[in-house]
This record gives structure tokens, C-alpha cells and sequence, in this order.
């Protein structure tokens, strides 16, 4: 008999199932164009669960269940509650796009939105190789139907597709080196696969072997190079309301399961992962943003954007073991969470944006469709320039104290490899700046093509301003949310 703890643990995942299925079942008697019950619908159920998992945040309690399958912990309680804020800009920003695209004729995209919010749910909850491993799949599937779910658009079909193929191919490697722990430890449990690889009784030789196929699934799962090739073509391809789902929560469901994995279950191997992770790393920061330098589609430079921002977060995930001493590692994880979530916070902004000079037959998907965007809208331009400055780590917004704290990790380890990393890792950020200030150039300086006014929705319009302010404000106040995040990290490292 399954006991009440273990109910507790699972509330917010159960809450997401049973309303995921309601709204399917009500939408089917909706008629109206914008699915605006369904919507409204979807957004209370995803506020309702943040609120949940914010409250289970701040008790601060550690709840283990169903046998140590699932777990409740602060870090995770934070990065859901934040996956599910997220979620709920993704649906309000994508809304209007989606409606002028026929994308609503049923209520598939707020469904399979529901359906991929709780994949992250289970993917951040799992204490079990195979917990971890079905939330993986139950995200991934649901990304793939919502990537072709403009079904008459051939890009989008490919897309899909593509990402399919290349997903299939990240989730056979990850499932592959699970079994390979597995088969070495005896267990799918995490923390008894850390006992076991702890207590030095499996041939190591057997472990390495297994982590390779973890670390290159991560890398998949992360985009980082040299498995980054298909973020360009689905961040192009997928209708871009889609886009920024796939942009911005599932990378927090990534960096859980990272640390899940690598740190909780695999910590005696760190110093085997972090090579790894540097050489993820070195590569991420330089094809990322020499690449991108290169494009002229908004959404394929933010893809390799991606690229490069994510090895920012694999300097911070192996900057916590030194010769042993895992004495930094509250340090460099909480850096790497912080980045994580300020880099979502931004994304989420960058695409509102770009959402939102869309319109009914035009994608607004060039550098070019951004011409003179401050004569045309102020407020807009000014989000759109906080955003970007934000990305390429200037002071004093929030991208800047992210890459700051990263950095910061890196140099506290006092090793020269890492220290040189920092160095690296500054002069691809100076390399990066100039794709995002050219995008601000445009915006700035060049003559608008065309005169049309900028209009929005009121929940689009506020929100978005939120969105913005929020990127400066804790860039200039970054203690609140850096101190949550060491918390979250030192109550969850300790268990």
C-alpha cells in the first residue's frame, strides 16, 4: 500500500495529469476561435501548481517516496515552480501567434503543453533511473506533436522530424548508459548507485564506460556541442510559439537531471564527468558564438546563442569537485542553477518579443524584420535591447551577474586549467557581444521597412513588460534569487 508521504510528494504532478486530461475532455465543446476557456483554464491549473511547488519550496523539507523513486526536494521544488511560471509566458505570449496560424483549431497546444510541463515535473522529481528516464520520454514526445503541430507548414514538418530522429538517437544514449550503471551497481536507484560506485567495489573501467553515454544524452538534452545539432533547425523550423517552450523550461529539466545524475548519483566519478564536461564546454562557447556570428535569421542565432550560454552552464556543473574536495560544490552548482534560470528569464523575453511582431502571414524571423523597431515602439525595442545586453553579459542585468558568478567558481577552485577556462570563456562572451549588439544596432539606427504600429494583447503587453523589468532588476538585486538558489543546492546536496 503506497502511503500519504508518497502521495505528498507526487500533488503537483497528480494536479497536472488530471487537469491535462480535463481540458482535453472541456475543450471538445469549445467553439470559440481563441480557445480563450481552455486558456484561461490551463493558466489557473499552472499557476495554481507553481503556488504548490513554491510552498513545498519554502518548508524546505526533503520528502522521499514510492519506494525512493520520487523525491521533493528545494532545488527541485524551485525548478519546477519556475518551469511552470515559464510554461505560462510560453502560452501567453504564443497565444495570439498561434490563433493567426490555425494552431487553435483544437486545444492540442495547451494539452501537450500541460502534458510537457509534467515530463519536466517527473524528470526533475526522479530518484530512479527509469523515474527520470519516463518524464524524458513523456517531454520529448509531447515536443515532438507540438514542433508539427502547424501541420500544413512543410519547415515545420521538418522540424519535427528532425528532432524526432536526433532525439531518439539522445534518449538511446542516455538509455544506454543507465543500463550500464545499472548492470555495474545492480540498482536504479540513485543514491544507492552512489553507495555502491562510492564504496569502489565495480571496476571502474566498467563506470566510465557508462557515463560516457550519460554525459553525451546530457549533451543532447543540454544542446551542448558537439551534440548541439539540432537546436538550429528545430529553433528555426518549429513555429515559433513553440520555439520558446522548447528554449526555455525543458533547459531547466536538463540542468536537474545533471545534477541528479553527476552529482547525487555519480560524485566519486567527478573527476572522469568534468573532463568530459570541459571538452562539452570549450567546444559549446566556441562553435556557439563564432556560428552565430554568422547568421542572418533571428531564431537560428538564438539557437546558437543557446549553444554558447549553455557552456557557460557546464563550466559551473565542473567547477565543484577539486582533487576530491567538494567543498566549492554548493558554490558552483548554485551559480550554475542561477545561470540556468536568468538565461530562461531572458529567453522567454527575447522570443515575447519576436512573437509579437508577428502577425497573420509574416514570421518577423529576420535581423532585418527588426529595422527601426524604436521608432515604431519605444517600450518594445527597449525590452528587446535589455535582453540582448543581457545575453552578451553586460552590466548591470542579470546575464551579467550570472556569467560573473559562473567565473567567479571557476577562479575560487584556484586550479590554472580552470582559471584559464574563465579567461576563455570571457573573451567568447566579448566575441559573442557583437551578434547581439548588431541586432540592437538595427533596431537603433536603421530606417524602419515598413510603418505598421506594434499592437498586443493586454496579458501580452504586461506580461512582456514584467518580463523585461524583471531582467534588470535582478541584475541590479541578484542576492534574493542567488542566496535561493545556494539554498535550494546546500538543503538538497545535504540529504
Amino acid at each position: 500500500m503506497i502511503d500519504k508521504l508518497s502521495w505528498m510528494t507526487v500533488y503537483p504532478e497528480l494536479v497536472l495529469l488530471v487537469m491535462g486530461c480535463l481540458i482535453a475532455i472541456v475543450d471538445l465543446g469549445v467553439t470559440s476561435h481563441r480557445r480563450t476557456f481552455t486558456y484561461v483554464l490551463t493558466l489557473l491549473t499552472l499557476g495554481v501548481v507553481a503556488v504548490m511547488e513554491a510552498l513545498y519550496a519554502t518548508g524546505g523539507a526533503t520528502l522521499y517516496g514510492f519506494n525512493n523513486m520520487v523525491v521533493s526536494d528545494p532545488m527541485g521544488n524551485w525548478l519546477k515552480c519556475f518551469s511552470a511560471i515559464a510554461m505560462m509566458v510560453c502560452l501567453v505570449y504564443g497565444r495570439p501567434y498561434a490563433a493567426d496560424r490555425d494552431m487553435l483549431r483544437g486545444g492540442e497546444l495547451f494539452t501537450l503543453a500541460i502534458f510537457a510541463l509534467l515530463g519536466i515535473f517527473v524528470m526533475i522529481s526522479g530518484s530512479n533511473f527509469l523515474v527520470i528516464y519516463l518524464g524524458l520520454e513523456l517531454l520529448t514526445l509531447s515536443s515532438y506533436a507540438l514542433v508539427a503541430l502547424r501541420r500544413d507548414h512543410a519547415q515545420s514538418t521538418e522540424a519535427a522530424m528532425k528532432y524526432f530522429v536526433l532525439g531518439a538517437m539522445a534518449s538511446g544514449f542516455l538509455l544506454y548508459g543507465l543500463s550500464m550503471l545499472y548492470g555495474a551497481t545492480g540498482s536504479l536507484d540513485i543514491p544507492t548507485v552512489f553507495k555502491v560506485v562510492n564504496s569502489g567495489q565495480v571496476k571502474h573501467q566498467v563506470l566510465v564506460f557508462g557515463l560516457v553515454f550519460i554525459v553525451a544524452g546530457l549533451g543532447f538534452k543540454l544542446g551542448a556541442a558537439p551534440f548541439h545539432m539540432w537546436i538550429p533547425d528545430v529553433y528555426q523550423g518549429a513555429p515559433t510559439a513553440i520555439t520558446v517552450m522548447i528554449g526555455s523550461a525543458p533547459e531547466l529539466a536538463a540542468f536537474a537531471i545533471a545534477i541528479r545524475l553527476l552529482v547525487e548519483g555519480l560524485l566519486p566519478l567527478a573527476i572522469d564527468w568534468q573532463q568530459m564536461l570541459a571538452v562539452m564546454a570549450i567546444a559549446s562557447l566556441a562553435i556557439g558564438n563564432l556560428a552565430a556570428i554568422a547568421q542572418t535569421n533571428l531564431k537560428r542565432m538564438l539557437a546558437y546563442s543557446t549553444i554558447g550560454q549553455m557552456g557557460f552552464v557546464m563550466l559551473g556543473l565542473m567547477a565543484g569537485v577539486v582533487n576530491g574536495n567538494t567543498l566549492s560544490a554548493a558554490n558552483a552548482y548554485s551559480s550554475a542553477m542561477f545561470y540556468v534560470i536568468s538565461y530562461v528569464l531572458t529567453t522567454l523575453a527575447t522570443f515575447g518579443i519576436i512573437l509579437l511582431l508577428a502577425r497573420e502571414g509574416f514570421e518577423s524571423e529576420e535581423i532585418v524584420d527588426l529595422a527601426g523597431l524604436n521608432q515604431r515602439s519605444p517600450l518594445y525595442a527597449g525590452v528587446m535591447a535589455v535582453c540582448l545586453f543581457s545575453l552578451a553579459g553586460v552590466p548591470p542585468l542579470v546575464g551579467f551577474y550570472a556569467k560573473l558568478a559562473v567565473l567567479q567558481a571557476l577562479v575560487a577552485s584556484g586550479q590554472a586549467l580552470y582559471i584559464v577556462l574563465a579567461v576563455y570563456a570571457v573573451v567568447m562572451s566579448l566575441i559573442g557581444s557583437f551578434y547581439y549588439l548588431r541586432v540592437v544596432k538595427v533596431m537603433y539606427f536603421d530606417a524602419p521597412i515598413t510603418a505598421t504600429t506594434v499592437s498586443a494583447p493586454m496579458d501580452v503587453r504586461v506580461i512582456l513588460s514584467l518580463n523585461g523589468a524583471l531582467v534588470l532588476i535582478l541584475g541590479i538585486l541578484p542576492g534574493g534569487l542567488m542566496t535561493l538558489c545556494a539554498d535550494a543546492i546546500i538543503k538538497t546536496l545535504a540529504t
